[in-house]
């Protein structure tokens, strides 16, 4: 045992020797060194009693699911499949990780946050970031020229996790894109219309959906003198607005990235602008903006697309704000970003239609898209585009903020869909019970027992009121001679005798009513 004391003092004394010198930024040699020293010192220790001890948690950034968490996603992802399929799309797979080229230089300085797999028999692989990205190589791949598809799938972020804000390294993305040629900023407010549309299901709460275009952006900072290779940099800067004082971003544009003074203070006499069609107006006949082909074009489509979003009656919801910036590098059109809103006095509320934007707190974003014009062109052969479209829901805050409502509600909540249990009112019923259920189940009757021979009858109703289950089929020496099932509805306790052949039937006309 003293030799084992001893093992373990010195464990603990190179393991504090490892910190300090981590803490005093010694050289990676060195850390090494001492690191592979505290390694061997473990291993001549050995698993006190020979017992590996296992660190029972998650990884970093990932969670587990209880069933009532899995119950309020399920909920969640039916809403959001549901007004995918009533606008048409149709769904597809990809793998969780791709060829590491084939993600590269795609997302502008997120591309840090890209996880790298080890190389596998000969492939460099990285797991997948978004669920654009092996869209588009899909697309180029498939040779397919058009196409309105969903996916919902896991993505991988070697992000900082703020798990609190629903903000993981492996999370869930929900997108809708529309791939092919069409008349311009018509699947653009189709895609705006699903947001609102999602968001309203949702009943999240007040959200705002703010709307920029990449080529304004870049005639912007054409005609305040940004040089065109600081254009994404500058881009990328812009993009932190929404949780960034400007005087913050301004320090960033001059101190870190080297723009001119002048250039930046140009850059925030537009970026601090929101509006709708009034802002579109005045920007067209800005002297210096208008002078800009590429801004010129976006807002003209940026008014094409306020009059559609017009039509389909969601511009209550709709800022169009020269500050939104999304910081990946294939976007080349409109972009767009949705985000829950705390209104500031109700007196305000009567200027909503004008400048909600100005009376309104960001409290995060919860859906992205925009234009991707350029992406497929990427990966084809031959270079040839197929212009996209497309949003994401930010399914993990939605989540977040779900889970929150019903913690605070303290509503019941269901985690199973069984409509029935079978009970017994006497003993040695198993067999009987078991025939009941098993006519249940292939009359498509979503229904359980308890695994018991011979459970008594107020453990059984206690079951369905501890989860839920609305009805109770119970079966007795009696209802065997008369060849009915006792039918008792758990919340009211009223009972009534139904006959076997008419059994499925009535539960499911009674459980529709539910």
């Amino acid at each position: 045992m003293a030799d084992r004391a001893e093992l373990e003092q010195a464990v603990t004394l190179q393991g504090e020797k490892v910190r300090r010198l981590k803490q005093e930024k010694a050289s990676a040699e060195q850390i090494a060194e001492e690191v592979a020293k505290l390694l061997a010192l473990k291993a001549q220790l050995g698993p006190e009693d020979g017992k590996h001890k296992f660190v029972l948690k998650t990884p970093k950034g990932t969670r587990d699911y209880n069933p009532k968490q899995m119950a309020i996603r399920e909920k969640v992802f039916n809403t959001i499949i549901s007004c995918f399929k009533r606008h048409g799309a149709e769904t597809i797979d990809t793998p969780v990780f791709e060829l590491k080229e084939t993600l590269t230089g795609k997302y502008g300085e997120d591309s840090k946050l890209i996880y790298d797999l080890k190389d596998q028999g000969g492939e460099l692989l990285s797991l997948r970031y978004d669920l654009t990205v092996p869209f588009a190589r899909y697309l180029a791949m498939n040779k397919i020229t058009n196409i309105k598809r969903y996916h919902i799938a896991k993505v991988y972020r070697r992000d900082n996790p703020a798990m609190t804000r629903g903000r993981y390294r492996e999370f869930y993305q929900c997108d809708f894109d529309i791939a092919g040629q069409y008349d311009p900023m018509i699947p653009d407010a189709e895609c705006l219309k699903i947001v609102h549309e999602i968001l309203s299901d949702l009943e999240l709460g007040e959200f705002l959906i703010k709307v920029n275009d990449r080529r304004i952006l870049d005639g912007m900072f054409a005609v305040c003198g940004v040089p065109d290779v600081k254009f994404r940099t500058i881009c990328s800067s812009v993009d932190k607005l929404d949780k960034t004082p400007w005087e913050e971003v301004r320090n960033e544009m001059v101190g870190e990235k080297g723009l001119a003074s002048e250039a930046a203070d140009q850059i925030g006499e537009y970026v601090q602008n929101n509006g709708g069609l009034d802002l579109i107006e005045k920007l067209l006949n800005d002297p210096k903006l208008s002078q800009n082909k590429q801004a010129l074009d976006g807002l003209n489509d940026m008014k094409t697309l306020f009059q559609y979003l017009e039509l389909f009656g969601v511009t209550d919801k709709i800022s169009f704000d020269l500050s939104l910036a999304r910081g990946l590098d294939y976007y080349t059109g409109v972009i767009y970003e949705a985000v829950l809103v705390q209104n500031q006095g109700e007196q305000q509320q009567q200027q909503q239609q004008n400048d909600h934007a100005e009376e309104a707190v960001s409290v995060g974003s919860v859906a992205g898209g925009g234009r991707y014009d350029g992406l497929v062109g990427m990966f084809d052969p031959k270079g040839r585009k197929v212009p996209c479209v497309g949003v994401s829901i930010g399914i993990e805050r939605i989540f977040s903020i779900m889970e929150q409502k019903a913690e605070a509600s303290e509503e019941k909540i269901r985690t199973t869909e069984t409509q029935v249990l079978v009970a017994a009112a006497q003993k040695k019923l198993l067999e009987e019970r078991m025939k009941l259920i098993a006519e249940l189940w292939n009359g498509g009757i979503k229904a359980e027992m308890l695994y018991k021979k011979n459970p008594k009858l107020l453990n059984q109703l206690q079951y369905c009121e501890e989860t839920g289950i609305p009805l109770v089929a119970i079966i007795g020496e009696q209802e065997l001679k008369d060849g009915v099932v006792k039918l008792r509805v758990v919340s009211t306790r009223e009972e009534v005798d139904v006959s076997r052949q008419n059994l499925v039937e009535e539960i499911q006309r009674r459980t529709s009513l539910l």
